[in-house]
């Protein structure tokens, strides 16, 4: 049956009203969501996770800061393009100004950016400092990416080695592994990166660490978790055809848990260091 233009205008109004209060709606209940979902993408999730280590929550306010001051500046530049386009043209200034140079403004279009860039640049050197200071290392951890999944050596707790791979039956879906990499709340963690095959990328948003695991190179980086729970991360690094399938997770525990683990990994892993069957998080239970 034909509709006639007042039907589709009315139908598609009720579709768009009904988007809208949609993405209200789950936008509402997605604060609930990311605390239920803390260290993992959810639904409708258009920040970053919710920040876990001191170096992820300064990450988020110098991100909100940023945002402030981008704001500003668009809404202003967009001003003076709806003044240009009103004051300006034809019919409203028939005549046009023949001026070609104004000093003040010149200078003030030089002076204000250069000044705005040296605001940002501040808390930016502090935070790049924060991220590349690593403090004395309460636990140590070795991270070796290869292709395609990681290992990860505890040279502080008896040098014990495990594989973590991804693991097709446990949820959440690409994320999870079958073994955990461990560590305890509340402790200066320092990873040691490094890749046995190619390029690969060792990143927990969360924890708001991202540092490249390249042959040959040892790099560092660290966090401190403040929250005990599951967070996950990915390989950032294009790596190859399994690319996709090289997730992290990391499942911090209280001292008392993280102690009990490490006596019960020594003998899991030490048997069979390499691609052992046992979960981490088994090994804890």
């Amino acid at each position: 049956m034909k509709m006639s233009n007042g039907q589709i205008g009315r139908r598609f109004g009720r579709r768009f009203l009904g988007l809208l209060f949609g993405f209200a709606a789950a936008a509402a209940g997605g604060s609930a969501f990311a605390e239920e979902a803390t260290g993992q993408p959810h639904a409708w999730g258009i920040d970053f996770q919710a920040a876990a280590s001191p170096v992820m929550e300064s990450i988020a306010r110098m991100h909100s800061g940023l945002l402030v001051v981008i704001s500003v500046i668009t809404l202003f530049v967009t001003a003076l393009l709806v003044i240009a386009m009103l004051r300006f043209n034809a019919r409203a200034n028939p005549v046009p100004s023949k001026t070609t140079h104004n000093t003040m403004i010149e200078v003030a279009w030089t002076i204000i950016p250069v000044l705005i860039l040296v605001g940002i640049a501040i808390p930016s050197f502090r935070l790049l400092f924060e991220q590349l200071d690593i403090p004395k290392a309460d636990l140590t951890i070795k991270a070796t990416g290869k292709q395609w999944y990681w290992s990860y050596t505890y040279p502080d707790n008896g040098k014990f080695e495990f594989d973590s791979l991804i693991a097709q039956d446990k949820q959440p879906r690409m994320l999870a592994v079958d073994n955990e990499l461990v560590v305890p709340v509340n402790k200066v963690v320092v990873v040691q990166v490094t890749g046995a095959d190619v390029i690969h990328s060792f990143g927990v948003p969360a924890f708001g660490i991202k540092i490249d695991a390249i042959p040959g190179r040892l790099n560092e980086t660290w966090f401190k978790a403040t929250k005990t729970g599951m967070f996950y991360g990915q390989c950032s690094e294009l790596c190859g055809r399994d690319h996709a399938f090289m997730p992290i997770a990391v499942r911090v525990v209280s001292d008392q848990d993280f102690t009990a683990w490490v006596e019960t990994a020594k003998k899991k892993f030490a048997s069979n260091p390499a691609n052992a069957v046992a979960s981490a998080a088994d090994v804890m239970r």
